[in-house]
């Protein structure tokens, strides 16, 4: 499902540690008093334990919350630990931190900059 998600779809990552035997209203809580979001917003949420081999996804649907779960079987996630802050990832972040890598990639290629046709 997380593979799945529409390009388009904001997706936040809570940064640090979450206790992950927090359920829907604990994860809301957490969007709404220490983040200063909307946990109603059409946003996906994901959280990290301490492990770093799971994750739990928060997503409110219009009728209801929908609570992910995530635990890999061989390998872990790159979670930023810094404080506890919510990043806003782009579709290429996204995919890359649930392929297991960090967000923040070097860029294989350099923008170009416009300067005269030769």
């Amino acid at each position: 499902m997380l593979n799945n998600l529409p390009p388009d779809q904001q997706t936040y990552i809570v940064t640090g540690y979450t206790d992950l035997r927090r359920s829907i209203d604990g994860l809301a809580t957490i969007v709404q008093a220490q983040l200063q979001l909307d946990p109603y917003s059409t946003a996906l949420f994901l959280f990290c334990g301490r492990r770093c081999d799971r994750i739990k996804g928060l997503l409110w649907e219009g009728d209801g919350f929908l609570l992910l779960y995530k635990r890999l079987d061989n390998g872990k996630f790159q979670w930023p630990r810094n404080e506890t802050k919510a990043l806003l990832l782009t579709t290429q972040q996204r995919r890359w931190l649930l392929e297991g890598l960090k967000i923040e990639q070097p860029k294989a290629i350099q923008e170009g900059r416009r300067s005269a046709v030769y």
